[in-house]
């Protein structure tokens, strides 16, 4: 017997993704989410695009499987290479994420925009379309982090190493006279607090995010999926990895404030 479709799935090879389900549970915490982080084949952006596309097909076989309504694949890198795919092959509505070039771009003052991101991310068709189309009369500067993005799967978004590999990139931003910086990987969002601090209220920071959960809503609403009630939604977290890590790493970045279920 097929499952019932009554909660929102979402996967990313890693932690990264939690930000934008911890989004999704604030804007809409009656609904019910399904985490699935790929951690055996962390990270998808060292891996080539054919094979990001056989496990962002993979992981949405899963999450349909269990019953999801809606997936949401929130990897800067499986969106950029396998949302055409993945449309093409379930019934249900995707919603991927891509790096802000868009509003980074309408937010620069000065006309150079930052972007933090993987390198596979850089070479994808999606990020150099995204290019072409919004960033007309912008200079791009752009920088790969791994430490970071490894620090961040580890639970790690404080310390010395990190606030000097941090302190680094916004250096070299600055630098280049970038006055709005884009986070294009989602395992960024959770040192959103400290690129702020360090890059100075002139700066601006773009995180996709909460965007991403208001386009959530959005499609749930156009396709009449929204879930009824006021009770709050189930939470769900999986991992191809070590579940115990997993479970540790993710209450230790789940946001402050953040609804949460038993």
């Amino acid at each position: 017997m097929a499952a019932q479709r009554d909660l929102i799935g979402i996967f990313d090879s890693g932690v990264g993704g939690l930000s934008i389900a911890a989004a999704i549970r604030t804007l809409l915490p009656q609904e019910s989410l399904l985490y699935l982080a790929d951690q055996a084949h962390f990270p998808y952006g060292g891996r080539d695009e054919e094979e990001v596309r056989e496990l962002a097909l993979h992981a949405a076989e899963f999450l349909t499987g269990e019953g999801a309504k809606l997936v949401v694949v929130a990897c800067n890198t499986a969106s950029s290479v396998a949302l055409g795919a993945l449309r093409a092959s379930f019934p249900v509505p995707f919603v991927g994420v891509v790096p802000g070039v868009k509003p980074g771009s309408a937010a620069t003052q000065g006309g150079s925009v930052g972007v933090l991101a993987t390198e596979a991310t850089f070479h994808t068709r999606v990020f150099n379309d995204l290019v072409a189309q919004f960033a007309e009369g912008a200079q791009l500067c752009t920088l790969v982090r791994p430490d970071l993005v490894a620090c961040v799967e580890r639970g790690t978004v404080e310390g010395d190493a990190v606030e000097a590999d941090l302190r680094d990139a916004v250096e070299q931003f600055a630098a280049a006279g970038v006055d709005t910086i884009v986070l294009g990987c989602t395992h960024y969002s959770f040192l959103a607090t400290a690129i702020r601090r360090l890059a100075g209220p002139a700066v601006t920071v773009i995180d996709t995010a909460a965007p991403v959960a208001r386009q959530v809503r959005r499609v749930l609403e156009e396709r009449g999926l929204l879930a009824e009630g006021e009770g709050l939604g189930s939470l769900r977290l999986c991992t191809t990895g070590d579940r115990d890590t997993f479970l540790r790493v993710a209450r230790k970045l789940w946001p402050e404030g953040a609804p949460t279920a038993p």
